[in-house]
């Protein structure tokens, strides 16, 4: 007897990525939206789509994507980002697996990653594996504000047919994107004491770290691969680690000045 599946996943303003997410998962089984307060028109196209939507205040990504997972009701759950879409091959797959015997209560899924509209293949970011598809009880995302990650103590599969990222289609987006996650980074490097204030944990964390990781994703791991995108990528992530750690480092002095 085939499973029955839950797609879920969360929203906020996410009118232009939905349609295509949604648009993928159809006959998939039932759909759980959980919003944040959209003010464009998310709730509506999530509506239109079958979805079952509900309204929470925003608790952070582990904890929002664990309330949507929540809220399934079905033997097995799927659980995508707005701007994800499942490939063709992963369709076909996940209907195989949940109308046969699965050997696993939770599977691990490859994700192309896009950036600038153009698959990134090399550099770490393939084949990029997500435990997005579980047995409902088996998996839960780990309770932090950004980075969240599913973990589960069950052994995993892993799936052939890939999602497909749809992330960071402008650069305008990505450097906002990169603004916004350093400092909320930052804030738990200094909450968590491991924010140092002095000029040695500067230069090494916000200046050695973000070259040394350009240099090895993008030349040792092949990220000169993917043309222009990978440059930019690659470039830009090694800005965000210093971003990350230089902010950290501010905090830790305005922690370590209110102190005194």
């Amino acid at each position: 007897m085939a499973k029955t599946l839950s797609v879920v996943l969360i929203t906020l303003n996410e009118a232009a990525n939905l349609p295509r997410t949604l648009a993928s998962a159809q006959g998939l089984g039932e759909v759980i939206v959980v919003d944040s307060g959209s003010t464009d028109s998310t709730v509506e196209i999530a509506r239109s789509f079958g979805a079952q939507v509900f309204t929470e205040s925003w608790k952070g990504f582990g904890s929002q994507k664990n309330s949507a997972i929540a809220r399934a009701t079905t033997d097995w759950i799927l659980s995508l980002d707005a701007d994800e879409e499942l490939s063709p091959a992963l369709i076909g797959e996940i209907k195989a697996l949940l109308g046969g015997r699965p050997e696993f209560n939770a599977y691990l899924i490859p994700r192309l990653n896009h950036f600038l509209g153009e698959p990134l293949r090399h550099g770490g970011y393939w084949p990029d594996p997500k435990l997005r598809l579980f047995r409902r009880g088996m998996a839960q995302f780990s309770e932090r504000p950004v980075h969240e990650t599913m973990q589960s103590n069950e052994p995993t599969g892993r799936l052939k047919g890939h999602l497909i990222h749809h992330c960071y289609p402008t650069l305008d987006e990505y450097i906002e994107h990169m603004d916004r996650y350093s400092t909320i980074n930052a804030q738990m490097i200094a909450d968590a004491g491991r924010a140092g204030t002095s000029w040695a944990w500067l230069v090494w964390n916000a200046g050695l770290n973000p070259a040394a990781t350009f240099l090895y994703n993008y030349f040792f791991r092949l990220g000169f691969l993917d043309g222009r995108a990978g440059l930019l990528q690659h470039i830009n992530h090694s800005v965000y680690i210093h971003w990350k750690f230089a902010k950290a480092w501010a905090l830790a002095r305005e922690q370590s000045s209110a102190r005194k």
